[in-house]
C-alpha cells in the first residue's frame, strides 16, 4: 500500500470461520474497489488458518495492505516474528502485525509495523507507548465510549514522550448503509449522511485515518462498493480538516525513536508522497536490508525505493533539491564499484522496477525494468531459448551492467551486453523522461551504452536477445607454480579459441588457479574439443565439464544478504594482449600478497566486432579484462602501479579508486570530449557525479 497524504485509508475485515475461497476473492474485490488493507483475524474455533490465508491473499493481489490480526500469547514470539517476516520478504512493505492486548511484549525485529488491540487501560497504555498502531471497534458501546478510549491513547503516548500522530488507529465497524432515517440499535445502520456525521468527528478531533468494514455476509462485496462511493468522500474533507488543525499528519509519521537517527541536511519532512511509504530511514526496522551493498558497508541517510517511472522523476527532483549531499543509483546492489551506497546521502534504488516482457518473438525483442537481476531475465528468457550474455554472477541488477558494457560468458560470441541494446529510457537530471534509440537522442543512446550512470537513471531497457540453445560449461583447477608462464600460456590458448568459448580465469596467492569457461554449443564433442587446449594448460587438480541452460549458470549461486562491511579495494584494466611483461607484472602482484582476488575475464570476438566510436565503450581492441582486490589501498596501489604502464584501458564498474584520473583511463580523449559535451547539456549541475563523473570540471556550489 502507498500512503499519499492524509486521506482516510479503507479497510475490510474477513469473517474467521467463513469460506476461505469466498474471503480471498473478496480481498481481490476490495484491492479493486481501491481499498488500502484487509485484516485476517486469528481463527475461529474450526476455522482456518490465518497466516494461510494472508499468503493466499498475498499471491492473487497486488497492492492491498494485510493486518495478521488477534495474535495473543499462545504463540512464541520468535516464531511469531519468523513467520512475520518470511511473508513481509514475499510481499515487501504489505504486512501488519495485529497484537491482541494480552498478546507478546516486544518482538524480535521482524522489519514489519505493530498494532495492538484492545480496550481495557494497560492495553491503550501498552499501545500508546510502543506500538506503530491500534485496532479499535465501534459497534453498540457508541462514538462517546470510542472517544473515550482514544483520549486515554493519545495521553499514553504523550506520557512515553511520542507525539500522538506516529499511531495509525484503525476502527472496525458494524453496519448497513440504507436509505432509512432510523438506525437500528447498536450499529452505524442508516444512510451516508448519517455515518458521516458519527465517523467524522472521530477523523477531526482524534486523528482516525482508517476505517474497517466487517466483511461477514453475502452483501460484502455490495457494501464495500456503497461505502466507498458514498461515505468515503465524505470522510477524506474531514481528513483535510484534521490536516489544517494539525491532528493528522501530512503522511505516516515515523516514530520518535526512528526520527532521532535522521541525519542532518536532508529533508525528511519535505519528502513527495509518492515517495513516503517506500522510503527507508536509518532508524527503520528494514534499514539494515538496504544500507549496503553485495560487497560493501554503507550507512545512507536515505533511501528512496520508486516503484514507477513517475516516482523516478520524483527521486531525482528530491536529489536536486539536496545537491550538497552524495547521490547513490542503485539497480540490484551488487556493484563491485560502491557507488551504489554511501555515508548520510541519497540513494535512489529502482529495484522495484523489475518487469521483464517480451515486446516481439519474431525479431527476439524484450524489455526489461533495470532493478531485474540477470538470473531472472535468463529463467524468463529460457522457455523461449533465448539468452542474453550478462556479466558472470546472476545476482547482478540489470541498470548497472546495461549501462556501462556488460563483459559475459557469452562475450566472445554475442559481444558486449549493450551491443544487444536497442532502446533505452531514461529519466535525466532535469526529471523529464525520454527514450533513446539510434533515431531518437541518438547522442545519448550512444552516450548510454558505456557511461549511462552520468545522464540519467534507466528505467526500462530493449534489448535484441540471441537464440541460445544449453551451453557447455567448465569449471577447471590447475596446480600453478609459475604464474607468470602459466598466464602467457593462458592468453595463447585464448587468443587461439573459437569465439564460441569464453573462459574467465581466477587466481590467488594460493598457487592454485581456477578457470570458468562457457561454449556456446549443446554439443558435447564441439564442448570437448574447444575445452581440450585449456585443459593441458596445467596439471588439472579439479575439473567439471556439463551441458546446461545458460539460466543454469547464472542461477548456480544462491543469492546472498546484501550485508556489506568495510570498503573492499578494486583496480580495474584492459589490456590488449597477455604478453610477457604484463604477465610478469600481474605475478608480482599475485606474490605481494596484497590482493586475494585477480581475476581475466577474456574479450575479443564478437566485442571486437563493433567498431570503437560506434558506443561510448570505446576499448573494443582488449583481449582481457584485468581485476584485482584487497583490503589496503595503498598496498593494492603499490603493486598495481607495476601493472598500470602495460593497460590499455579501464572498466569502471570494477574500479573503486573515485579519483578523476581513472576517468580518462576508461574514455579515450575523442570519446571523453563528446561525453563532456552531452554532460554539460544534459546534467548542467553535475547532479549525476558519485559514480566516475565525465564532467570536465564541478561547478561552483555542488561537490565531487
Amino acid at each position: 500500500m502507498t500512503d499519499q497524504g492524509p486521506a482516510v485509508r479503507l479497510g475490510i475485515q474477513l469473517d474467521p470461520a467463513g469460506d476461505p475461497a469466498a474471503a480471498v476473492e473478496l480481498a481481490v474485490t476490495a484491492e479493486r474497489l481501491g481499498y488500502d488493507l484487509v485484516i485476517v483475524p486469528g481463527p475461529a474455533e474450526g476455522g482456518w488458518d490465518p497466516w494461510t490465508l494472508l499468503s493466499w491473499i498475498a499471491g492473487r493481489t497486488d497492492r492491498i495492505r494485510l493486518v495478521a490480526a488477534g495474535t495473543d500469547g499462545a504463540t512464541a514470539p520468535a516464531l511469531l516474528a519468523r513467520a512475520a517476516a518470511s511473508l513481509d520478504l514475499l510481499v515487501p512493505g504489505r504486512l501488519v502485525l495485529g497484537v491482541a492486548g494480552d498478546g507478546p511484549g516486544p518482538l524480535p525485529d521482524a522489519g514489519v509495523p505493530v498494532w495492538r488491540s484492545g480496550d481495557e487501560h494497560p492495553d491503550l497504555e501498552l499501545a500508546g507507548s510502543t506500538a506503530d498502531g491500534w485496532i479499535g471497534h465501534l459497534d453498540g458501546s457508541g462514538t462517546h465510549w470510542l472517544q473515550k478510549r482514544l483520549r486515554l491513547l493519545d495521553q499514553a503516548a504523550v506520557r512515553a514522550g511520542r507525539d500522538p500522530r506516529e499511531l495509525q488507529r484503525v476502527i472496525t465497524l458494524c453496519g448497513v448503509l440504507t436509505d432509512s432515517p432510523t438506525p437500528a440499535e447498536g450499529c452505524l445502520d442508516g444512510p451516508a449522511e448519517r455515518w458521516i456525521a458519527d465517523l467524522a468527528p472521530l477523523v477531526v478531533e482524534h486523528g482516525v485515518s482508517t476505517f474497517v468494514l466487517r466483511a461477514d455476509d453475502a452483501t460484502a462485496a455490495d457494501r464495500l462498493e456503497r461505502f466507498a462511493r458514498d461515505v468515503a468522500p465524505g470522510l477524506h474533507e474531514a481528513a483535510a480538516r484534521a490536516l489544517a488543525a494539525g491532528v493528522l499528519a501530512a503522511r505516516p509519521l515515523r516514530r520518535a525513536d526512528v526520527r532521532a537517527r535522521r541525519r542532518p541536511g536532508i529533508d525528511y519532512d519535505g519528502l513527495p508522497g509518492s515517495l513516503a511509504a517506500t522510503a527507508v530511514e536509518p532508524g527503520d526496522a528494514g534499514f539494515g536490508a538496504v544500507r549496503s551493498t553485495y560487497l560493501r558497508g554503507g550507512n545512507p541517510g536515505l533511501v528512496l525505493r520508486p516503484g514507477t517511472v513517475a516516482e523516478v522523476a520524483d527521486a531525482v527532483a528530491f536529489a536536486r533539491r539536496h545537491q550538497h549531499l552524495p547521490l547513490g543509483v542503485r539497480s540490484g546492489g551488487h556493484g563491485i564499484s560502491g557507488r551504489s551506497t554511501n555515508d548520510g546521502g541519497l540513494v535512489i534504488d529502482v529495484g522495484a522496477l523489475d518487469r521483464i516482457e517480451v515486446l516481439d518473438e519474431r525479431r527476439r525483442l524484450v524489455r526489461i525494468g533495470p532493478g531485474a537481476r540477470w538470473k531472472e531475465v535468463a529463467l524468463a528468457l529460457q522457455p523461449h531459448g533465448w539468452a542474453l550474455t550478462s556479466g558472470d554472477y546472476g545476482g547482478v541488477g540489470v541498470g548497472g551492467l546495461a549501462t556501462a558494457g556488460g563483459i559475459g560468458f557469452l562475450g566472445r560470441k554475442q559481444g558486449l551486453t549493450i551491443d544487444h541494446l536497442r532502446a533505452v529510457e531514461l529519466v535525466l537530471a532535469d526529471g523529464s523522461s525520454v527514450r533513446a534509440t539510434d533515431s531518437e537522442h541518438p547522442e545519448l543512446f550512444w552516450a548510454v551504452r558505456g557511461a549511462g550512470a552520468n545522464f540519467g537513471i534507466a528505467t526500462a531497457f530493449e534489448f535484441a536477445v540471441d537464440e541460445v540453445p544449453e551451453v557447455g560449461w567448465a569449471q577447471l583447477a590447475f596446480r600453478v607454480d609459475d604464474p607468470a608462464a602459466f598466464l602467457v600460456e593462458f592468453g595463447r590458448v585464448t587468443t587461439a579459441a573459437p569465439r564460441e568459448t569464453t573462459p574467465n580465469l581466477i587466481m590467488g596467492g594460493t598457487g592454485v588457479a581456477q578457470l570458468m569457461a562457457m561454449v556456446a554449443s549443446d554439443d558435447p564433442d564441439v564442448v570437448l574439443a574447444q575445452l581440450e587446449p585449456f585443459a593441458r594448460l596445467a596439471p588439472l587438480v579439479q575439473q567439471q565439464v556439463v551441458i546446461a541452460p545458460y539460466a543454469a549458470i547464472m542461477n548456480m549461486f544462491p543469492d546472498a544478504p546484501h550485508a556489506g562491511v568495510g570498503e573492499p579495494v578494486s583496480r580495474s584494466g584492459l589490456v590488449r594482449a597477455l604478453t610477457p611483461e604484463v604477465a610478469t607484472a600481474s605475478a608480482t602482484l599475485l606474490d605481494s600478497g596484497a590482493v586475494h582476488w585477480f581475476q581475466l575475464r577474456s574479450m575479443g570476438g564478437a566485442i571486437a566486432d563493433v567498431v570503437p566510436e560506434a558506443t561510448a565503450f570505446a576499448h573494443r581492441d582488449a583481449a582481457f579484462s584485468i581485476t584485482a582486490m584487497g583490503a589496503n589501498a595503498q598496498r593494492v596501489d603499490r603493486w598495481w602501479n607495476g601493472l598500470r604502464p602495460h593497460l590499455s584501458g579501464s572498466y569502471l564498474s570494477f574500479e573503486s579508486d573515485p579519483s578523476p584520473d581513472r576517468v580518462p583511463e576508461a574514455f579515450p580523449p575523442r570519446t571523453l570530449a563528446r561525453l563532456r559535451a552531452l554532460k554539460a547539456e544534459l546534467d548542467p549541475t553535475t547532479l549525476f557525479r558519485d559514480n566516475f563523473s565525465v564532467a570536465a570540471a564541478v561547478p561552483t556550489g555542488s561537490s565531487a
